[in-house]
């Protein structure tokens, strides 16, 4: 049965919250219906980046809390008032929340988001608390992305690669008769944002206009790529802030900007020799995919690769319709995570659903 549902996102960049509404049935049937972003103001963001990198006061966090879960609201507000036809169309809402801790190795993963707010201004069903279940089950509790691009992608020629480049960079390889494998390889735009931001105070390397401008340090590059995350196999995990090792601070701003660059593109194309077949086409979504020198680099590292849009997919509202789908498939009890995508011992559904009444 088709259900019209709405995904939610707030990803480790805190630059706002993406929203998108799906007609699915959380199998292969999936057709985006809209979406938008609603940026948050420099305080919050600047609140959300110092929850995650940062023991705060507990009352701090509950304060933050409520302050996202509103600006949520405020998004799909927005919203549905650009497309009031969808109010009362929309069965469930997908609320991932924003993730201020993701300590896969020891299998903690914590999102903040109150469910009760959202389910109260809407009275809509909230499925919210993704992760906790795989983790439960010995998985990693990332990436929750991988069984939708198996979607989407199914009927492409394999194998195919699917890269969601975020503030960490995950891929999904798909080879024939289903075969899956799914993990975090490295950095993605995390470590080229901040970098931007402290040094040249701009919200992140618009263009590449920095990257473009600079050279590559190799012995920067080769030392980064030998710490042992790098050659650990597929699935794994990590989180934006693991890599802040990577150390460019004698350099330029952009040839510091560019050697993250390389570290994104090598360490995903590190991770990808070591799957069982190079893929015949890679297709790039996420923030990362609109930074000309990170696809160029790519590029150069495999020989098609592609933005989704050419899919007719919109790059920076997939995670989002994620998780409008995700809500979906867990009111079906249908799994959002299997072994071969967070390392879980079984096939699990995860999630809770939260009804206001």
């Amino acid at each position: 049965m088709h259900t019209f549902a709405v995904g939610f996102m707030s990803g480790t960049s805190c630059d706002g919250v993406d929203v998108a509404v799906l007609d699915t049935d959380g199998k292969l049937n999936v057709t985006a219906l809209s979406g938008l972003t609603l940026p948050y103001e420099e305080d919050l963001s600047s609140r959300l980046m110092e929850a995650s990198q940062q023991e705060v006061p507990l009352s701090s966090l509950l304060r933050l809390e409520k302050e996202l879960s509103n600006h949520h609201v405020a998004a799909l507000r927005l919203l549905l008032e650009k497309q009031p036809e969808l109010r009362s169309e929309v069965a469930v809402l997908g609320f991932h929340g924003h993730t201020v801790r993701h300590i896969p190795d020891e299998q903690l993963t914590m999102q903040i988001g109150n469910p009760w707010i959202l389910a109260k201004a809407f009275g809509i069903p909230v499925v919210t608390d993704f992760r906790r279940c795989d983790v439960a089950a010995g998985g990693q509790g990332a990436p929750l992305v991988p069984l939708f691009h198996q979607t989407l992608f199914a009927k492409e020629t394999q194998p195919v690669l699917v890269l969601n480049l975020g503030g960490v960079a995950n891929v999904t390889w798909l080879g024939q008769h289903e075969h899956i494998i799914a993990g975090d390889t490295g950095p993605g735009c995390g470590l080229l944002d901040k970098w931007a931001q402290e040094m040249a105070n701009l919200p992140y390397d618009r263009d590449g206009i920095l990257a473009s401008a600079g050279q590559v340090d190799s012995d920067i590059l080769v030392s980064a790529l030998s710490r042992n995350y790098f050659s650990r196999p597929l699935p794994k995990s990590a989180d934006r802030y693991d890599f802040d090792f990577v150390d460019v601070s004698r350099l330029s701003v952009e040839d510091g900007a560019a050697t993250l660059c390389a570290v994104t593109a090598e360490s995903v194309y590190r991770a990808v020799q070591n799957l069982p077949a190079m893929p015949k086409q890679v297709w790039v979504t996420g923030g990362g995919v609109h930074h000309p020198v990170i696809m160029s680099m790519l590029r150069e590292r495999f020989k098609d690769v592609r933005n989704i849009s050419e899919r007719g997919l919109n790059p920076d509202f997939l995670e989002a319709e994620c998780f409008a789908w995700l809500a979906v498939r867990h009111l079906e009890n249908l799994p959002l995570t299997i072994p071969a995508t967070t390392g879980c011992e079984k096939s699990v559904s995860g999630g809770v659903t939260v009804r206001f009444q």
